[in-house]
């Protein structure tokens, strides 16, 4: 089975937080059609493959916002040879539309207390008819809000915590996200990760909107193409080049981890396999 992380052209977001890392800008109506075009190649090509696919769409801005992707949310979850499909999303849009969905799509849902309300969020996660888990911006400020998140959610929907970009908790501070989600120790410090064996570039790509393949977002290094099959030479287990990992698309592929036993079945949605976790 091959992953991969798609991120097209898209930038426009309606959001607009002060810890995101994301670039966001307002996209022109130019912008938007090559997205468009971008994301339908895309989903063509998964659909002429004749091996197993998963698919994770890690947006710079909110797509689905697009009608092209909730689109291509639905339609990739029907494919035979798709095993899961999957976006990171802050919800603001429509629900309605993921009843058609099969049971292979999910939702990867971000809460941003300081651009939407407390009650609406809450509702559209309680209705959503299919997989998904939520989490929050390890942002102080926000404590609060995430404590009540948590209260307020069914216990079986698992909710994380990103450490915020740049922060360094001290063990107390770190002790009260822990109490949130028991898996924010792996969200603390980034991981050294330099020669270390990583499935990203092996079984595991990242791709952006003119097809060009990397073994992830964080690693420039161009393995090839993935229309003209030119990548395919060069997936192969290998170590990362890099010296640190702090997200979690990034380092959940980290073999040393083993987070392919803690997510395993939920890692593009990042769902843990148990969930409360288990002593």
């Amino acid at each position: 089975m091959l992953t991969i992380l798609y991120r097209g052209p898209l930038a426009s977001c309606d959001y607009d937080c002060a810890y995101c890392p994301f670039a966001k800008r307002r996209d022109t109506p130019e912008q938007l059609r090559a997205d468009r075009a971008a994301l339908e190649r895309f989903t063509a090509w998964v659909a002429a493959q004749d091996f197993t696919v998963s698919v994770l769409f890690t947006p710079w801005g909110e797509s689905l916002v697009r009608s092209w992707y909730r689109r291509a949310l639905v339609d990739l979850s029907w494919l035979p040879n798709v095993a899961k499909v999957a976006v990171q999303t802050n919800l603001s849009c429509r629900t309605d539309w993921l009843s058609a969905a099969s049971e292979r799509a999910a939702l990867w849902v971000t809460y941003h207390p300081t651009q939407v309300p407390y009650e609406r969020f809450l509702r559209k996660v309680r209705a959503l008819p299919v997989r998904h888990s939520v989490g929050v911006v390890g942002d102080p400020a926000h404590l609060d809000a995430a404590r009540r998140l948590r209260a307020d959610l069914p216990a079986e929907t698992y909710l994380w915590v990103n450490a915020e970009e740049g922060r360094l908790y001290t063990d107390a501070e770190a002790a009260e996200w822990t109490a949130i989600d028991p898996l924010f120790p792996y969200s603390r410090f980034p991981h050294t990760t330099a020669g270390r064996p990583c499935r990203t570039g092996d079984s595991v790509i990242s791709v952006n909107g003119e097809g060009t393949v990397r073994r992830c977002h964080f690693v420039p290094e161009v393995l090839g193409n993935l229309y003209d099959g030119t990548y395919r030479p060069n997936l192969r287990p290998r170590p990362c080049p890099a010296a640190t990992c702090d997200c979690h698309i990034g380092y959940v592929h980290l073999e040393p981890l083993g987070l392919y036993d803690v997510f395993e079945g939920g890692i593009p949605e990042r769902i843990p396999a148990t969930w409360p976790l288990t002593p």
